[in-house]
């Protein structure tokens, strides 16, 4: 039982990781793109900055959830699954 909460937790954690690089390489391809256009066309106005500066602080938030030590939000959840398990067990 603890073999299959183990590798369903190491799933999850994967499946996160796996979304923070797509996204990583989304927001690389995508801005080097904004950037070719805008230097390309009007290099004298570089409003690429302001997606390249929006996104990247999604990317952050994203990478700070991703790889923060302890997983806060992982770690909450499992507490409260627990209790709400243990309530349900005494109610019976």
């Amino acid at each position: 039982m603890e073999k299959d909460e183990s590798y369903l937790k190491a799933k999850k954690r994967v499946e996160k990781l796996k979304g923070f690089y797509i996204h990583l390489i989304v927001y690389i391809l995508v801005n080097l793109l904004l950037i070719m256009i805008n230097l390309l066309t009007d290099a004298s106005y570089l409003w690429f900055l302001y997606p390249l500066g929006g996104w990247g602080i999604g990317i952050l938030i994203h990478g700070i959830t991703t790889f923060a030590s302890g997983n806060f939000g992982s770690q909450w959840e499992e507490r409260k699954i627990k209790e709400y398990m243990k309530k349900d067990n005494k109610d019976l």
